[in-house]
């Protein structure tokens, strides 16, 4: 069905030009207004449409008010016969387009096959691909079944081509090893026999020693086979990707049937991208095991002495008592004289000692001893063979003393030693310094003083830790952790003006300063005015209270009809089943029509493909699993058939352009009137869901109080979730509210972004200043921020705000670092895409806060969070507007409960990729509902009646996520046949 237009599409779109009118002269009625409307759609579209529900509405009215017909007569137009046929020769003639032959045919599968499929593999985007070079071309588009069989045969063909370079490349004895992976005696995956292939497949456990053993097993293995370093350098990173999930999800005796040329590809393209994924786990593993120990032996002392420490009351008592009896009978023992004068004996005199000896350094000692028998009984046999796997290297000579002290820990590593040798040179780092420092270095009398080997390793460790999390040292071969110059565009300056436009960012840098400047000026200078008129703010010096008191926001009128309204829709529609509002959405989106197989054989009927993937989706995105919808559904679908479109079909990517394409779905419907204008603001926030914890990403949660993952959704203000993210726990919610709002995929244009407290920072707002949209907090303890100022020497420019003001901007490091934070930092990377947002946001942490990139985005963001400040404190609208905001996307996570309510809302898998595909199959389901919800809306308000009952507060809190119509639970009755009565479906 063809959505509706707005004027500005029907103005651009379907306007007749004065040489399109000259072609419809003469023509009378339904002929001149369907000939006209034929032409404009194959303008628009570049096809001729294949009936009259691919026109919209608003178009057929539109032109034929410009033709002078009545639309009506419309239905008159005969879409078959002599008539439309002499219709399209004039407009090909016209356009100068020519029907497809074989020969055009054949032409477009060899341009494709050589210029596109090369690089994508998506059938959708090839088709996209195929259709604008028949415009290029003049080429009038082939039938559909055509274009899919054109499209078909590109992509088996470049397939072909690519394999076959690939296995040419491959060294002979490589080959045999890739063949014997997948061999006759080999077991297949789910035997439950270990093979090679099937060990490189597993997934890692979680932070422990035998964990990271066995990842160092795999990484040997895979490195066994031998793989050329530059296999697939001339690979598209997609094309690559897509051979690495076919394989993985194939059982060696599928892998076999293929021709060798295919096989050989599939199995290098898994080791290739296996060697930097284990790599990268290895990393993680490194970074979370010294962790551990610390942390592990900072809590075992902590328990010890907290247990122990008593603070002993009364010790000037004590002392005379000790004293007195000392010397009334010198000469007896002490445990006959002293004990008896201490209340409480012996024990209190234990209790005594051990406080003195639990403060001041006595604690760091104690934890530091604890943390090297630790690390020497259990976790040294791992990280030092952890250094002869990995190749560490860093791009900045500062960091040279830790790699040179790897280097010395590899070469005695073996050796049984207390001290390092006496002539040994013991490369001096950070990590040795401080409380360290006595327990690295002993004096040995006349040896002099040496370095004691297991502590000193510890340092090391530590120090490598701490430099890897900000990648100032990084490993070779890995993928998150590899060379961060890898991250940045390496054609920056071939196109740095065009680089600089796509940010709208001036290419001087002291312009870009001065208007930073000016917006902090003018809003200082807005608050320090308007601050008498202020009543909810007052800002005066209160010493620790901090220098800003504001008070809370009204509470805002209760809506009275909302209520009503959602009565009458279930009064409509009575109660819905979940997987009913899924179907009608996929039905009416036709999201699942881009769905292909994943490993490109076994390919199922499409309306069965569509019902089994949509019951996938239920179970995973209900957390009910697979066993207990195939168990409860009436479908007609086993839990063997559903798992089989789950490995074949339904990946991460499909879940997530499904999501995408709903959330799209729903902007087009909605009506303005209803709805309101398009909003460009999002809101952002985590959610923790608890979940197994084999694996090293699930960690604990402090603020929780529990282990698991956290979800960081992106929810627009009418409550569609343009983005979610599985992040873990101590990752950065900065860098996920970054990516969200860059990397949503959706038509919407994201310009601000609320947030809470945890997801902004300076370099949150220096970051969001770079990449053009506004962050927006909610800041928990704003009576403590500081404003800085604009320019030194204006002492007296702002006197009603001195006690809220800071230092002056320092202007200098920005001007300096302007053009590596745009290349070097954030902004041109993060939008061209070239690393994750938290690769690049990684080098930006207090860990490596002398970086002078780093300290110009702080000053930057300092800046700009002075300005938004200022404008948060004297706008009232602006706090609300921010705080119903974040209320949105709270009520996303209310409704997360509702939905993913199997196994008490855990996440029950230690795979990374079926947690993912868990949370953006909930986020269909929620996209589905909002969705649904939001025809149902509008069609109770197209009532005259309805649409007149409701106030400017009810339109205010109006939105479209509620489930009390809403059946989660039950049996599952999938029924393809059965539409719900919503506009542009017959009501049953």
């Amino acid at each position: 069905m063809a959505r509706s237009l707005d004027l500005d599409e029907l103005i651009e779109h379907w306007t007749l030009l004065d040489d399109e009118r000259e072609l419809i002269a003469g023509k009378r009625g339904p002929t001149r207004l369907g000939f006209a409307l034929v032409l404009k759609f194959y303008i628009r579209v570049g096809r001729f449409p294949r009936g009259r529900s691919e026109l919209p509405g608003e178009a057929v009215e539109f032109v034929a008010r410009q033709v002078g017909v009545d639309k009506g007569v419309f239905g008159l137009y005969e879409w078959s016969g002599r008539t439309i046929e002499y219709h399209r020769a004039q407009i090909r003639a016209h356009l100068g387009f020519r029907e497809c032959v074989v020969a055009d045919a054949d032409k477009l599968t060899e341009w494709l096959t050589s210029n596109v499929c090369e690089a994508e593999r998506r059938p959708e985007l090839v088709r996209d691909e195929l259709l604008g070079r028949c415009r290029t071309e003049r080429i009038e588009p082939p039938a559909a079944g055509r274009i899919d069989r054109i499209v078909r045969s590109a992509l088996h063909r470049a397939e072909q081509t690519l394999t076959a370079r690939i296995a040419a490349r491959l060294p002979a004895d490589v080959a045999d090893r890739l063949r014997a992976l997948v061999a006759v005696e080999v077991p297949d995956d789910d035997t439950g026999e270990e093979s090679v292939l099937a060990l490189i497949k597993s997934v890692p456990g979680n932070v422990s020693l035998e964990s990271m053993l066995t990842e160092m097993r795999k990484l040997r293995a895979a490195r066994a086979i031998g793989l050329p370093g530059d296999l697939f350098a001339d690979v598209a990173p997609r094309v690559l990707a897509s051979w690495r999930a076919r394989a993985l999800v194939e059982s060696p005796s599928h892998l076999r049937d293929h021709p060798e040329p295919l096989t050989l590809t599939l199995l290098a393209a898994l080791l290739h991208t296996r060697l930097r994924e284990i790599t990268d786990i290895l990393v993680e593993l490194l970074i979370s095991t010294v962790h551990r120990i610390g942390a592990r032996a900072d809590r075992k002392v902590t328990e010890e002495l907290v247990n122990a420490l008593k603070r002993v009351t009364g010790k000037e008592n004590l002392l005379f008592a000790i004293a007195e009896a000392s010397l009334d009978r010198p000469d007896d023992a002490v445990r006959e004289v002293v004990y008896p004068a201490v209340s409480g004996g012996e024990q209190t005199l234990r209790e005594l000692v051990h406080e003195f000896k639990t403060k001041g350094p006595v604690y760091r000692r104690t934890v530091q001893t604890t943390l090297k028998a630790s690390y020497s009984n259990h976790y040294r046999r791992g990280l030092v063979e952890l250094l002869e796997m990995l190749e560490f290297r860093s791009n900045n000579a500062t960091h040279r003393p830790v790699l040179d002290a790897l280097d010395l820990v590899k070469r005695h590593a073996d050796a049984r030693l207390t001290y390092y040798p006496a002539g040994e040179s013991v490369p001096s780092h950070k990590g040795v310094l401080g409380d360290w420092t006595t327990l690295v270095f002993k004096d040995a009398g006349k040896a002099g003083r040496r370095v004691v080997r297991s502590v000193y390793e510890i340092c090391t460790f530590q120090a490598l830790r701490e430099q890897l999390r900000c990648k100032e040292i990084w490993v070779v071969g890995a993928d998150k952790w590899r060379n961060p110059d890898q991250d940045l565009p390496h054609d920056f300056e071939a196109h740095r003006d065009a680089r600089y436009a796509a940010l709208r960012k001036p290419l001087d840098p002291t312009a870009f300063s001065d208007q930073l400047r000016e917006e902090m000026r003018d809003e200082l200078a807005a608050l320090d005015a308007g601050l008498p008129k202020l009543a909810w703010l007052e800002i005066a010096d209160r010493g620790k209270n901090g220098a800003i008191k504001l008070t809370d926001l009204d509470a805002a009128p209760e809506p009275r009809n909302l209520r009503r309204l959602k009565n009458e829709v279930r009064t409509r529609w009575g109660t819905v089943p979940l997987i009913d509002m899924l179907k009608e959405a996929v039905l009416r989106t036709g999201c699942l029509a881009g769905v292909t197989g994943t490993a490109g054989r076994g390919e199922l009927a499409p309306e069965v493909l569509a019902e089994r993937l949509l019951l996938a989706i239920y179970a995973y995105g209900t957390n009910t699993g697979i066993r207990a919808i195939a168990g409860s559904a009436q479908h007609g679908h086993g839990e063997d058939d559903i798992r089989y479109v789950r490995r074949r079909y339904l990946t991460v990517e499909v879940a997530r352009t499904i999501a995408t394409e709903i959330a799209n779905a729903t902007f087009a419907a909605r009506v303005k009137t209803v709805w309101g204008a398009g909003s460009t603001a999002v809101a952002s926030d985590s959610t923790h869901f608890g979940a197994f914890d084999q694996n090293i990403f699930t960690e604990w949660h402090s603020r929780y109080g529990g282990r698991g993952v956290l979800i960081y959704w992106h929810v627009e203000r009418k409550s569609m979730a343009i983005r979610s993210q599985l992040i873990s726990c101590t990752a950065s919610e900065v860098a996920a509210m970054v990516e969200g709002a860059m990397r949503h995929g959706t038509t919407m244009e994201v310009e601000g972004n609320y947030v809470d407290s945890h997801g902004q920072s300076e370099v949150g707002f220096g970051i969001t200043r770079l990449l053009g949209f506004d962050l927006l907090p909610r800041i928990k303890r704003i009576n403590k921020v500081r404003l800085y100022r604009p320019a030194a020497g204006e002492p007296d420019a702002y006197p009603r705000l001195m006690p809220a003001l800071s230092r002056p901007i320092r202007w200098d490091i920005i001007a300096e670092q302007y053009d590596q934070m745009i290349k070097y930092a954030t902004a041109t990377a993060i939008r061209s895409g070239t690393a994750s947002t938290e690769a690049i946001l990684r080098r930006f942490t207090r860990t490596n806060a002398i970086h002078p990139t780093y300290q110009a985005i702080i000053e930057v963001g300092r800046a700009q969070r002075t300005i938004f400040v200022a404008r948060y404190l004297r706008n009232r609208d602006l706090q609300r507007e921010i705080n119903e905001g974040l209320n949105v996307v709270e009520s996303w996570n209310r409704a997360n409960s509702v939905i993913f309510y199997g196994k008490g809302g855990d996440i029950a898998t230690n795979r990374r990729d079926e947690q993912e595909l868990s949370v953006l199959c909930l986020r269909v389901l929620q996209a589905a509902l909002v969705y649904i919800n939001t025809l149902m809306v509008q069609d109770v308000l197209a009532d005259d009646e309805w649409a007149a009952q409701l106030t400017d507060a009810d339109l205010r809190g109006l939105t479209p996520l509620f489930w009390t119509h809403v059946a989660p639970y039950g049996e599952v009755k999938l029924d393809m046949t059965s539409r719900l009565a919503l506009s542009g479906s017959p009501r049953s």
